[in-house]
């Protein structure tokens, strides 16, 4: 059982970098969309189609060494039949990142043979690499052009500006904020791009987030939690009940003798966004039973 949450976060650079991105789509061969492989779908700005008048688009499953590998392969299935490219990744330990090259030119067979008809054969591609906020985008980048191009944070909004990086294949990058969109209609959405660490954590109250979490993940994958946090877990206990048993499990008391449901909460969503519980996807395709 979770509790309604009401969450929403556009800062206003985000207005800057819409604009950004529509003025520079003009000088862009495709478009490099990184995207979290836990919530394919909630980490993809709806805005972004309109945004890239329709170039060109290499899907970046980014995270992978977090996410369920077997729902992993049929996200990556159902963005190629919608006619994006694909490639997999992780851009922590560098796993995919090399196929970026191979993947960009396979995309863009037709525009090199044009490059090519004028005379303009080796021409460099230019990329725009965009997503919402803490996806990866600036680790995946620094992989690819092998050296330290962008900075990077575990926090959201670090990048700022637009800025080109030239990668050894022949490849220029154009780095772009993470951007979210102005409102969102669906609080689950919201709620998983909190889970992930995209929305800052300082506008949500953590307690109730982490209590969520916590249905979500019993829900799914029950085995991980008990391991983990070794507590058992009964039909009908809410989000609540459960940080609760975890927060006695833990020893968190606070003085007065209630327990440290907020502590427990920070350590759950800490513990879910390292990786510690596990491989784990919390949006399946609605056909996916």
């Amino acid at each position: 059982m979770s509790e309604k949450m009401n969450i929403q976060w556009f800062p206003g650079h985000m207005t800057k970098t819409r604009r950004m991105i529509t003025e520079n789509i003009k000088l862009i061969d495709a478009v490099c969309e990184v995207i979290d492989a836990r919530i394919p779908m909630s980490s993809r700005n709806p805005d972004l189609d309109d945004m890239t008048h329709g170039k060109p688009r290499l899907i970046i499953l980014n995270r992978i060494d977090q996410a369920d590998p077997e729902i992993t392969k049929k996200w990556a299935a159902h963005f190629k039949n919608s006619g994006a490219a694909i490639l997999e990744t992780d851009s922590k330990s560098g796993k995919g990142v090399s196929g970026l090259s191979t993947t960009v030119r396979t995309l863009l067979t037709e525009q090199i043979e044009k490059y090519s008809a004028k005379g303009l054969t080796g021409k460099q591609l230019r990329l725009m690499i965009v997503g919402i906020p803490n996806v990866g985008k600036s680790s995946f980048i620094n992989r690819a052009a092998k050296r330290k191009a962008t900075q990077t944070s575990d926090k959201p909004g670090v990048t700022r500006g637009k800025q080109w990086i030239t990668l050894e294949t022949g490849l220029e990058l154009l780095d772009t904020p993470g951007v979210l969109w102005p409102k969102f209609e669906d609080q689950t959405v919201a709620e998983n791009l909190a889970f992930t660490g995209a929305i800052r954590d300082t506008i949500i109250d953590v307690e109730t987030l982490g209590a969520n979490l916590m249905s979500r993940l019993c829900a799914d994958y029950p085995d991980r939690i008990i391991k983990r946090y070794k507590i058992d877990i009964e039909e009908g206990l809410s989000g609540f009940d459960l940080l609760m048993k975890a927060s006695k499990k833990r020893g968190f008391l606070l003085q007065g003798g209630e327990y440290d449901l907020q502590r427990m909460a920070i350590i759950l969503l800490d513990e879910f966004r390292g990786g510690k519980l596990g491989r784990i996807t919390l949006e399946k395709l609605i056909n996916d039973k």
